[in-house]
């Protein structure tokens, strides 16, 4: 009997396919076609923020309606990070997760930096030739993003290990030496602050967004490597305000 039973459950383990327990990957959606952001709020119940939602970015930065002394101070150390291609923008990874950023008396981790081209926020409704994101998280799940304009001028030297390697999408490479993302942010740090949201899918609100009002230089040639490299405009249209507060800082 011991032995039927032996050989029952080896014939069940060998003819049960394996259930995985891993999460499906989430819906695809795309900057253009049938799921471009006009839609992305239709293509599943998970992105129903996309269309439904009040306090969605970007947004024109023109109408401020509060000033207050600065709130925001960060640091970051040189590190070594990965540089990634993945279809939808250049990501950029750092080794260490290190507390790079306070607003007020909150201290944010930092996580990743990405491009787009053009910039999806605007000032007086004019658009920059690339925006970049510096996204941080705190211990509660909280989000904050740094944004910085980039304009056409001096070549920037740290944008240059991360252009290095005309990335196809999907690929990725590790930086051999560290870098200092410094020259990636103004000197002048005169900034606006308002609340926001992820400026893709899911579009998660909640974001504490932070957009300095001065841009940064970049070469004619790297402003057009990142846009080749990430092959489209990766820019959400402008999003409503609503009932939302500019702080100009």
């Amino acid at each position: 009997m011991q032995l039927r039973l032996s050989v029952l459950a080896t014939i069940c383990a060998t003819s049960i396919p394996a259930i995985s327990l891993a999460e499906p990957p989430p819906p695809a959606w795309s900057y253009s076609g049938k799921d471009s952001p006009e839609h992305w709020g239709d293509i599943s119940p998970v992105y129903a923020t996309c269309k439904s939602g009040k306090n969605q970015s970007p947004v024109d930065l023109s109408a401020v309606q509060a000033h207050t002394d600065n709130s925001v101070t960060f640091h970051y150390e040189p590190l070594h990070y990965t540089v990634e291609n993945n279809g939808k923008t250049i990501k950029v990874t750092p080794a260490e997760n290190v507390q790079a950023l306070q607003l007020g008396d909150k201290k944010f981790t930092f996580r990743q930096f990405h491009f787009h081209t053009p910039s999806e926020h605007t000032f007086l409704q004019k658009y920059f030739p690339m925006e970049a994101h510096f996204v941080h998280k705190a211990d509660d799940g909280a989000l904050a993003v740094l944004g910085v304009m980039f304009v056409e001028g001096e070549e920037n030297q740290a944008l240059q290990p991360l252009l290095a390697q005309k990335l196809q999408s999907g690929e990725k490479y590790t930086l051999t030496e560290i870098l200092d993302i410094t020259p990636l942010f103004p000197q002048g740090l005169e900034h606006f602050r308002l609340n926001g949201s992820l400026t893709t899918p899911p579009c998660s609100e909640g974001v504490n967004w932070v957009v300095f009002k001065t841009p940064v230089n970049a070469s004619k040639m790297q402003l057009e490597a990142m846009r080749a490299m990430i092959g489209q405009n990766n820019n959400r249209p402008l999003q409503p305000l609503n009932a939302r507060i500019v702080i100009e800082e």
